[in-house]
């Protein structure tokens, strides 16, 4: 049974900017909140060999997703925008990876062997294509192609905290998401964001011709994001 994300009538607590976008490319939103791998996660019938593959992975991914917010430093126009930038990269190598270290050191992987993973195909193709928007695009291209992972993992943790078997083994993962201090960052994230493209784009940035750009890249990212669940599905 799946457990649908929210409706594409529902504002989002992350923003203007960020509800536009995902209510720009339902059924690719919807694939990656309700994936199965997301299910596996609710009920606890995610293979474990699955989840530490998938957490191995994703903290190369958060390696090269940390370097990404880093080149937000660079490309913002505002102190505000720098300093949102440098709390997310905080928030992401001080806190969420502390998940993946911890869970995979009780499993004897250790961080050098985290660091030192090979890439997979899926992890090359997401890291590199959000890296490539921050790299030869600005700053509205990097926010769009960050967004997915950030918003969409607060979506899938808000609603498995509400909806989890009680004996799922993952609740230390939805509690990673759900919890006040990564809601608060990525509430403060949509503010930002929301910000920043009407600083650029006015107060209807649809109306801007940059505006179907920057939903082709949102939409890419998250059909990036259903890409990597299906490599951790593999594992399994």
């Amino acid at each position: 049974m799946k457990h649908h994300s929210k409706t594409p009538m529902d504002h989002s607590p992350y923003g203007q900017s960020f509800t536009l976008w995902r209510d720009g490319c339902p059924t690719a939103w919807q694939d990656y909140t309700d994936h199965a791998f997301v299910e596996g996660l609710r009920s606890g019938s995610l293979p474990r060999a699955a989840f530490l593959h998938y957490l191995v992975q994703d903290y190369v991914f958060l390696v090269h997703f940390a370097r990404a917010w880093s080149l937000g430093v660079i490309k913002a126009d505002t102190l505000d925008e720098m300093k949102s930038c440098a709390r997310t990269v905080d928030a992401l190598v001080n806190h969420e990876m502390a998940l993946h270290v911890t869970t995979c050191a009780a499993a004897d992987i250790d961080e050098a062997t985290l660091f030192a993973a090979t890439e997979e195909f899926e992890t090359l193709a997401y890291t590199r294509y959000v890296m490539d928007a921050g790299l030869h695009g600005d700053y509205l291209d990097l926010m769009a192609a960050l967004a997915p992972c950030c918003f969409g993992y607060g979506e899938i943790g808000l609603r498995l905290a509400g909806s989890a078997e009680p004996g799922t083994p993952y609740q230390d993962w939805i509690k990673t998401y759900a919890d006040a201090g990564y809601q608060n960052t990525m509430k403060a994230v949509g503010r930002m964001m929301d910000m920043a493209l009407e600083r650029r784009l006015g107060p209807d940035p649809t109306l801007s011709p940059r505006w179907p750009r920057l939903q082709h890249r949102f939409a890419t990212a998250t059909r990036l994001e259903s890409a990597f669940w299906d490599m951790g599905l593999r594992a399994g």
